[in-house]
């Protein structure tokens, strides 16, 4: 997945930057992994931790375009050595 928090005003305007929210998965995921800015088009998000990836997926959209889009976890892949 692309961070797009750090692209400049114009790159983050034009892919339609949202504010996301990750629910579920394990317990000691870090607060600050759990909300970020992603791309409005972003389906699936894959985050890096303890030695594999824990995979999220979109949820319904928000009623309003002020609340985050919730992804919410769908299981875990380990990184193959």
């Amino acid at each position: 997945m692309k961070d797009v928090s750090q692209a400049d005003p114009v790159t983050r305007d034009a892919v339609g930057v949202i504010d996301a929210v990750l629910e579920g998965g394990p317990a000691d995921l870090p607060p600050d992994l759990r909300s970020r800015r992603v791309a409005g088009a972003e389906e699936k998000i894959k985050v890096l931790h303890y030695g594999g990836y824990e995979h999220f997926e979109r949820g319904s959209a928000p009623a309003t375009v002020e609340l985050p889009v919730v992804f919410r976890w769908t299981g875990r892949t380990r990184i193959a050595e």
